[in-house]
């Protein structure tokens, strides 16, 4: 079937107003297909199943702006991030303004926030990276997603074996989880570097800062100019001068808030906010 227009615009303003994220005609078939489920389940087409949302409260259109914003994620995905953290980020983070790296991390320990992190695997891969790279850090990440459901299920580490063959290696899967019947569960030693919970992007920036460093991936390229200089703004505000902001590879602050320095690291780059200097 295809969706009435009427039907697409309801959805396409329910989301950008709960969520900020642009649904421009052509994604119809994305409200379908996400939609689909939900209408089914109550004997109805998406069409019939929208049209009954006009008048529904609050939870119903939070069910909806979850199916329309939960996207498809992995372990260490893409690969470059991970390995920009480890071999150039960590060791800028530890050198901290005087520019020259001391042994061991600073004693206010290394902070980091994972936005929009979907059903967990960005923040664990994170806490994985940086375990080996750094066993003695007092790491401390915050995960933040707009979806509650997605929020707890990530802070229950527990993943299928279709899910782990998702990218994470051999020996961090041997190292880092555990068998649970059929599924996999991530350790707890590394399960408590890591808290979660339900933030929009929108709002002020979640508790736990100041942070070192800030992974924002693949979340800009779904927002207008405006939004994104929002964003970016509010991200500012809980970084640490000289700290360092990870985008997805088709995302940049070029030509939307020129506060960052662009620092080109292997294939990709990696974004700074420069050390503020006293008057």
């Amino acid at each position: 079937m295809t969706l009435r227009p009427d039907t697409f615009a309801f959805v396409a303003d329910l989301v950008r107003r709960r969520s900020a994220i642009q649904l421009e005609v052509g994604k119809e078939y994305l409200v379908e297909s996400r939609l689909m489920p939900l209408a089914r389940a109550k004997g109805q087409d998406v069409d019939a199943y929208v049209a009954a949302l006009r008048t529904a409260g609050p939870a119903a259109l939070e069910v909806v702006v979850e199916a329309l914003t939960t996207n498809e994620t992995s372990w260490f995905r893409d690969v470059q991030p991970f390995h920009a953290l480890v071999q150039h980020v960590l060791p800028e983070v530890l050198a901290g303004p005087t520019g020259v790296v001391t042994p061991g991390l600073p004693q206010r320990g290394l902070r980091i926030w994972s936005a929009a992190c979907s059903s967990g695997q960005e923040p664990y891969s994170i806490a994985m990276s940086l375990a080996d790279a750094a066993p003695q850090a007092d790491l401390r990440i915050v995960a933040t997603d707009l979806s509650k459901a997605m929020v707890d299920r990530a802070a229950s580490g527990r993943y299928s074996q279709l899910e782990v063959n998702r990218g994470l290696p051999a020996p961090m899967l041997v190292k880092y989880f555990t068998r649970s019947g059929v599924d996999w569960e991530v350790s707890p030693a590394l399960r408590q570097k890591v808290t979660f919970q339900q933030h929009n992007l929108l709002d002020a920036p979640p508790a736990g800062g100041p942070f070192d460093v800030v992974f924002l991936r693949n979340v800009l390229i779904y927002f207008d100019l405006a939004t994104k200089r929002d964003v970016l703004r509010r991200v500012q505000q809980v970084l640490r001068p000289g700290g360092f902001l990870l985008l997805g590879a088709a995302e940049t602050t070029i030509g939307v808030d020129d506060d960052w320095q662009r620092v080109p690291v292997g294939r990709g780059s990696v974004y700074r906010l420069p050390h503020r200097r006293a008057a």
